[in-house]
């Protein structure tokens, strides 16, 4: 096996430049200003994603699309990278090994993948979208009287919280727990191992009590896929789908408000209806995708890619939003941009988000449902002074305050809506996702 590689070892002199931090507030108010920088480099630019931690960054979309199918160059196992690494370093709750379908190749990446998507192909788009209504209303409702709200977190961040734990299972007494794992961790700050770890721990106590107590659930499903997961596989199975489906759904909806709000291009009208909606998350998938810098690859061995050299283990990440935004759309090719066939958001290859129309549905809903209910929402604050989320890996406001004419009444929000919808997915438990 090749050495592993430390990241604090010198780059070959044909860089040429210092590596520039992906990290702290610099680089959370202005990545675009950022990623400009980086571009002067080559299709690949050095940075570094923590203190002592560096990585290229692919910041080209052709290299992005190239190194993303690249499976006989590449590989997504950080094993050799990792021993290289300090044990607690805050990028490794995101980026370090584990047992599933993020951090493997070949048959074993197959057999986690197959178990994921089996799982979520049970998720019926009409259910989803009448549970998201019924949450959705129901956190309206929660703020609607008083003119006034931050929307990341008592909407954004709420929602798909809900849909999440109710889908797997997870004790309502728990879902506090669940958010700020995810958050912590993606946030790669100090608490970031921690925070991982006590999601392992509610997850690893769900995956422990439906072993002996199966009920109708997700998680029920992906113990009983023909995959055969041990508990640890599917723990970590489980963490990787909520970690990459709330974290980024909670950024797409927190986003493509911002920009519908913020953006003289809407003109300040949000009872648009569905197709402002489209619009502002077509525009944040392209401009602002809720993970910017992320498909984290290591060359199975030394070679040369798009004229840079690199060395076996090396940790190589895509910027989504570099690369989405390398030759930034006109307003007048909007259009010619729209949907998600051409963006990175979701990356592409064998290791494309599984989760892609689920967590659109969510944002859509989501959005539609906040915009028909309050359709003279405001920001409270300039748009300069929001304050971004830390973190190199992801993009999104850490708060979103609006106002807006109070409301006495809603429509009937129903029940939160979320157990009932799950309990139409059982039925196909213990069989195929598609019998």
């Amino acid at each position: 096996m090749t050495p592993p590689v430390p990241a604090t070892s010198p780059a070959p002199a044909a860089y040429g430049h210092e590596p520039l931090a992906l990290y702290g507030p610099g680089f959370a108010a202005d990545p675009h200003g950022h990623y400009r920088r980086l571009r002067d480099q080559g299709p690949l630019a050095r940075v570094r994603i923590a203190p002592d931690v560096d990585a290229l960054l692919v910041v080209d979309y052709q290299a992005a699309v190239d190194l993303l199918r690249d499976t006989e160059t590449f590989t997504k196992d950080p094993r050799a990278w990792q021993a290289g690494i300090p044990a607690d370093s805050p990028v490794l709750p995101v980026l370090g090994h584990r047992p599933t379908a993020l951090f493997t190749d070949g048959e074993v990446h197959a057999r986690y993948r197959d178990a994921i998507n089996d799982t979520l192909a049970l998720i019926e788009p009409h259910l989803l979208r009448s549970e998201v209504t019924a949450v959705a209303r129901r956190l309206i409702a929660g703020f609607a009287a008083t003119g006034s709200c931050d929307l990341i977190a008592e909407y954004a961040r709420r929602l798909p919280l809900h849909v999440f734990t109710a889908a797997f299972g997870v004790d309502s007494g728990a879902t506090g727990r669940v958010v700020r794992g995810i958050a912590g961790m993606m946030d790669s700050t100090g608490n970031a191992a921690a925070a991982y770890d006590d999601l392992v721990g509610v997850v690893a106590a769900l995956v422990a009590e439906r072993r002996s107590r199966p009920r109708r659930d997700l998680t029920t499903y992906l113990l009983q896929h023909p995959a055969g997961l041990d508990d640890d596989e599917a723990v970590r199975q489980i963490t990787l789908i909520m970690s990459t489906g709330h974290d980024p759904t909670t950024n797409l909806i927190g986003n493509a408000l911002l920009r519908m709000l913020g953006d003289p291009g809407y003109g300040g009208v949000l009872h648009g209806g569905a197709t402002t909606a489209r619009e502002a998350i077509d525009d944040v998938l392209w401009r602002d995708p809720p993970l910017a810098n992320m498909g984290a690859h290591y060359p199975r061995h030394d070679t040369e890619f798009h004229g840079v050299a690199l060395r076996a283990g090396q940790l190589v990440l895509v910027s989504f939003a570099a690369a989405n935004t390398q030759s930034p759309p006109s307003a007048s090719d909007r259009a010619v941009r729209s949907g998600d066939g051409a963006h990175l958001a979701w990356s592409t290859g064998p290791h494309r988000c599984p989760a892609r129309q689920p967590a659109l549905l969510m944002a859509m809903t989501a959005i539609e449902e906040l915009t028909s209910q309050l359709c003279d929402l405001e920001l409270a604050v300039e748009p300069g002074e929001l304050v971004w989320r830390p973190g190199p890996f992801h993009r999104a406001p850490a708060h979103l305050p609006v106002r807006f004419t109070p409301l006495d009444t809603l429509p009937e929000a129903g029940h939160p809506g979320t157990h009932e919808a799950v309990d139409h997915v059982p039925d196909r438990v213990g069989g195929t996702p598609n019998g």
